[in-house]
């Protein structure tokens, strides 16, 4: 059986306040985005000679400094296993959503495993079960379950839907651009200072997109362009290529631009870097 995860773009995050446990109260808007992983798990014959109970193959885009037994599918494997009396069984991860940009692909795969998994072997999880085992594995994985857009707060695990709907984006395109640059999660949190937004993202993205240069931000862009100005450029020349609006997502390197049309010969423009344009 096979299925193909997702990812995501954050449109609008905001760093809001520290928490007692050492992480972050965060509000920002999930949007998912039609780049995709493929995701296939077959059964193992009891006679193949693996020692573990889940045997992984990845392919693609490599993962930098990442044995394939801590992927987060496997963990989202083992978390299942252990309430539930799961066979052994391959796994083929086909990867194209890049890691480290801020694009919650690892996330994405682990969230549909658990319902690729739950589907497959008839584990009988509804919704809610299925966001209780993956916010276990990772702060947005239960963002994944559903991957519809959703206003999400506390450390990204708690998600709402939209009392107003998002300014329509059906017929703009979307860009992202992912350079040869990995920006962890601790060094984007690094010098982050937390603070309430004038206006919540929640609030700007029901507004006409014209809008969303001036009022839509993300906390961490500050500190990242200022130890990585590739960064900060590449957003600039997408203002000048024409985007309506242009930010980086998540704590990682990728910068997306949403523009009015097609974007010509974007790719040529960023040699490089990871390119991918979609119609939304």
């Amino acid at each position: 059986m096979i299925t193909f995860p997702c990812c995501k773009i954050n449109l609008g995050l905001n760093v809001v306040s520290k928490r007692e446990d050492g992480y972050h109260n965060l509000e920002t808007i999930f949007y998912p985005v039609l780049l995709c992983d493929a995701l296939e798990i077959k059964t193992m014959d009891e006679d193949f000679p693996s020692p573990t109970n889940c045997d992984i193959k990845v392919t693609g885009n490599s993962l930098s400094n990442c044995d394939e037994k801590d992927n987060l599918v496997v963990k989202a494997y083992n978390l299942l296993a252990k309430d539930y009396n799961l066979p052994r069984i391959h796994i083929h991860l086909y990867k194209r959503i890049p890691s480290q940009a801020g694009l919650g692909g690892g996330s994405a795969d682990a969230a549909y495993m658990i319902t690729l998994l739950n589907k497959r072997f008839h584990l009988g999880l509804n919704d809610k079960d299925m966001i209780h085992y993956a916010t276990k594995i990772g702060a947005d994985c239960a963002f994944f379950i559903k991957a519809e857009t959703a206003f999400a707060t506390g450390i990204g695990n708690e998600l709402s839907p939209l009392s107003r709907g998002i300014s329509s984006l059906e017929g703009y395109y979307l860009t992202l651009v992912k350079p040869d640059i990995a920006v962890s999660t601790a060094e984007a949190y690094a010098n982050i200072k937390p603070q309430q937004p004038k206006k919540c993202c929640r609030d700007i993205i029901s507004q006409s997109i014209d809008t969303w240069k001036d009022e839509l931000k993300n906390d961490f862009e500050a500190s990242v362009f200022t130890h990585h100005p590739e960064l900060k450029a590449i957003k600039e020349k997408l203002y000048k290529e024409g985007a309506l609006y242009a930010q980086m997502s998540g704590s990682g390197s990728t910068i997306f631009a949403i523009f009015g049309r097609k974007p010509k010969e974007i790719e040529e423009k960023f040699e490089g870097s990871f390119v991918y344009t979609c119609r939304l």
